[in-house]
């Protein structure tokens, strides 16, 4: 596990959790799947969404050091994929942020509002593939593969969905389709865990080089992995038991259950950047 690394764990998976759920909520209102009842009271709940999203951005600058090394990244805009991830979180961050305010105040018209909303939705998604292409390096075999982008699609899936249905529970939606699709995202979530995690486990014992191998330089892999799908499942359980019982989905289960999923993602990050391996050494 790299923990040394905890600033750039904290905030990929956080920023891809706020992103995920933001493109659900989104979704759903503009697809009027609300009433605007619920509508106005999901905006007010949507402040923990831009508060993960800043907690996020906080660890992210303390990565950098300073706020004033995250505005020198910006210099290599357009050609260094990390600019552009920090250009375009701060964009979603901004733009979705206009529309979250905007909403709660009641200013702006109907059309400004949704002018933000789409357009956070869309830099949210190139926000997530800068982000991914960070770490496609090809003198890295460990994180240069299509696993590594397949992991943050699920982060953004399984954890975003999750918080999603979490603030849907705290502005006591009624939404008949959010009921019933959101938890069968989260499930398609979990299966897709664990899929990339046997996936990773055959991808990292292919990977050798003349000093070590791939699984020597995470030793707790199994162990860690093992942890984070117990996490997971454990997690679904209380989303879906509600569910299976014909029951809403209430705010006490699903908080306990998006804070498993984080957890477990958190660990699988760490174990992310723990597998570090440059060609050649």
């Amino acid at each position: 596990m790299a923990w040394h690394e905890w600033p750039l764990i904290v905030f990929t998976v956080l920023a891809q959790t706020s992103v995920g759920a933001f493109l659900v909520l989104a979704t759903m209102m503009l697809t009027k799947q609300l009433s605007l009842a619920a509508e106005k009271r999901l905006h007010q709940a949507m402040f923990g969404l831009w508060a993960i999203m800043g907690v996020g951005f906080l660890a992210s600058i303390m990565h950098l050091g300073s706020p004033l090394r995250a505005m020198n990244a910006l210099n290599m805009l357009g050609s260094s994929w990390l600019s552009n991830e920090i250009a375009t979180g701060s964009a979603f961050f901004a733009l979705g942020g206009m529309f979250w305010l905007l909403s709660v105040l009641k200013l702006g018209s109907v059309a400004i509002r949704k002018a933000f909303m789409v357009g956070a939705m869309l830099v949210g998604v190139a926000f997530m593939y800068a982000m991914t292409m960070v770490y496609m390096i090809d003198t890295v075999p460990t994180w240069y593969t299509p696993l590594t982008p397949a992991a943050f699609m699920i982060t953004m899936l399984i954890s975003g969905t999750a918080l999603a249905q979490l603030l849907l529970s705290v502005a006591k939606h009624d939404s008949t389709a959010a009921n019933k699709l959101l938890p069968i995202m989260g499930l398609v979530g979990m299966f897709a865990v664990v899929m990339v995690v046997m996936l990773l486990s055959s991808h990292l014992a292919s990977i050798e080089t003349s000093v070590t191998t791939a699984l020597a330089v995470v030793p707790e892999h199994t162990s860690l992995q093992l942890t984070r799908i117990v996490l997971t499942v454990a997690a679904m359980v209380l989303w879906l038991l509600p569910v299976v019982q014909r029951k809403k989905v209430t705010v006490l289960p699903m908080a306990m259950a998006f804070t498993m999923i984080v957890v477990a993602e958190l660990i699988g990050r760490g174990m992310f950047y723990g597998m570090h391996l440059s060609a050649g050494m």
